[in-house]
């Protein structure tokens, strides 16, 4: 299955790096910036973040929250928000059913190896928990991310 514009999101999302579960309700009346990444500490994973924290009161001014995806553990969220200082929740997708569900997940590949993994893609959500907008992996400037969305 593959979330498409004009989808709803599935209420369950899955569970933060504190083990707090997070549901699409809980952003109801906000508007959403539910972002997939490859890897904590990573470097283009941290620039994406950091695009994040950076322009976080801007995003915030906006309407938006920001969620962060990958299917790194809880522990790994815990130190990659603490060393980056990040204000916003990371979801631990272990289990790799949302990935799945949003259709992020593939085969890649990096130097001639294949190995399946995360296709960097951000996904905005309305107010009602519809997908209004997908910036998909080969439009996402990380460093620079956060501004293409308040851009829009």
């Amino acid at each position: 299955m593959t979330l498409k514009k004009g989808d709803p999101i599935p209420e369950i999302l899955g569970v933060n790096q504190n083990g707090k579960e997070i549901k699409a309700s809980d952003f109801k009346g906000k508007k959403l910036v539910l972002y997939f990444y490859p890897k904590d500490n990573t470097s283009g994973c941290t620039a994406e973040a950091c695009s994040f924290r950076d322009n976080y009161a801007s995003l915030r001014e906006a309407g938006y929250e920001v969620v962060g995806i990958s299917v790194d553990n809880a522990t790994s969220h815990q130190e990659f928000i603490e060393k980056q200082q990040l204000p916003f929740d990371l979801i631990a997708d272990t289990g790799q059913s949302l990935v799945m569900t949003f259709g992020v997940w593939g085969e890649k590949s990096m130097y001639g190896r294949k190995y399946m993994g995360i296709f960097r893609t951000t996904f905005l959500i309305n107010e009602e928990g519809i997908i209004e907008h997908i910036f998909l992996p080969q439009e996402i400037k990380t460093g620079t991310h956060a501004e293409q969305i308040l851009s829009l």
